[in-house]
């Protein structure tokens, strides 16, 4: 189980995760997107469908009829309803859950860098799981920092 902590310092979210969905459904892997509350859910919704011009992320909203059949599905709590074997947890909040999956991206941002320290310390000793954590360079690019 591989988790990767994604710190944002100069690409916002809206700009990193869209780039990890793609990346995921490349390889024909699926991903669940998780965020508690529902008006950020709401948000990375329209987040999926109008990031880019060129560009068409397939995904849904957890809770539908069709959520077998999401490539990518935003949900409340990190349960795979879509089958999904990757997960984003996309508001800065680590899960337990995530180690459920074959690869976990917490996405978090210098309000909750405090949370992220801590669950990164806690995953250390952990059998099975591998942790790699991503920070952005002056450019804007990641790169590998532990």
């Amino acid at each position: 189980m591989q988790v990767d902590f994604y710190h944002l310092t100069r690409l916002p979210l809206e700009r990193a995760l869209p780039q990890i969905a793609e990346k995921v459904l490349a390889t024909g892997g699926r991903l669940v997107i998780v965020a508690g509350e529902e008006g950020r859910r709401a948000q990375l919704d329209q987040l999926l469908w109008n990031y880019a011009a060129e560009s068409f992320l397939p995904h849904g909203q957890a809770g539908g009829e069709d959520d077998a059949r999401q490539p990518v599905l935003i949900a409340a709590n990190p349960e795979a309803a879509n089958g999904a074997r990757n997960i984003a947890l996309a508001d800065g909040i680590w899960r337990e859950e995530a180690l459920g999956f074959d690869r976990a991206f917490h996405f978090f941002d210098e309000e909750r860098i405090a949370e992220a320290r801590a669950a990164w310390k806690g995953l250390a000793d952990r059998d099975g799981v591998e942790r790699n954590y991503w920070k952005q360079n002056d450019a804007g690019r990641w790169e590998k920092a532990a």
